[in-house]
């Protein structure tokens, strides 16, 4: 009897649908069998139809095998890792110095004389795309490392800021009341509990910018560079190295999606609180 109750508690505590591992392994092929059938797929029309059917067009359109050879050879010489450090180096330094954002940010959620003072200007910028930016920094800054910082930092500065007035502005009324009713001072209530508060929409802010001044590093790079991913793809094209242009383009992807997962892993564990962050 007892065997059949702990067979039957066994079961009960199985959660639905099988074993975890299996229905894990599942969704992860599913997630990147999509992905495969296109490469199979382009291949094929890039390596064995068009050859045989538009030979003139497979210029415009590598195979995949193509491009995979074109990154070994890159690689390999080392050309593609150090457009890539160059990029990542450029997205950095702009970061560091977009980090501004943040105690501005607070100072405009928090103080209202602050925020009145301060918003027309950032809202007269901020729907300008950094793209525009490129002639006039070019002008100011001339082509080189710094013009292409600038362009990175206005892409990172603004959704960093906004993210950071808003994280502000949405803290709970009853936790700043409380740290009040404690005796706590105006830099206390700021450091203990609207400084983490307002974390998540911070890195919130952080991501989001991040990926918006990876785009702007590129687009800046295809104009004022001689280096990095953005230089690369624009010296492909003029030389009509599609493979090479396709390599930087699926590069930036790549990285960019890895930076992005760098973050959210980032905010899991400095914010295992927050269920925005465990998204």
């Amino acid at each position: 009897m007892s065997g059949k109750v702990g067979s039957v508690g066994a079961a009960a505590g199985a959660p639905p649908g099988g074993r975890p591992a299996a229905r894990a392994g599942f969704g992860w092929l599913s997630r990147w069998a999509t992905l495969v059938v296109l490469f199979v797929v382009w291949e094929l029309i890039a390596g064995v139809w068009l050859p045989r059917g538009r030979p003139e067009l497979t210029t415009l359109l590598p195979p995949p095998s193509s491009i995979a050879k074109a990154a070994v050879e890159m690689i390999g010489s080392g050309e593609l890792l150090m457009h890539l450090w160059q990029s990542l180096k450029r997205e950095l330094i702009a970061f560091a110095f977009a980090l501004a954002a943040v105690p501005l940010g607070i100072a405009m959620g928090w103080w209202r004389r602050v925020h009145d003072q301060v918003d027309p200007i950032i809202e007269i910028l901020r729907p300008i795309p950094p793209i525009a930016w490129i002639p006039l920094s070019i002008l100011w800054l001339g082509i080189g490392n710094a013009q292409n910082q600038f362009i990175i930092f206005l892409g990172i500065f603004f959704p960093l800021l906004i993210n950071t007035i808003q994280g502000v502005k949405n803290i709970e009324p009853n936790l700043v009341r409380a740290a009040q009713c404690l005796g706590a001072s105006q830099w206390q209530i700021l450091k203990r509990v609207v400084l983490p508060a307002s974390l998540p929409q911070i890195l919130t802010g952080m991501r989001i910018g991040f990926g918006v001044g990876w785009m702007a590093l590129v687009a800046a790079e295809l104009v004022g560079a001689s280096s990095g991913l953005g230089f690369l793809i624009n010296d492909a094209r003029s030389l009509l190295k599609t493979d090479v242009v396709i390599l930087g383009m699926l590069t930036i992807g790549v990285v960019g999606l890895l930076l992005d997962l760098l973050i959210r892993r980032i905010a899991r564990r400095v914010l295992p609180w927050s269920l925005a962050a465990q998204k």
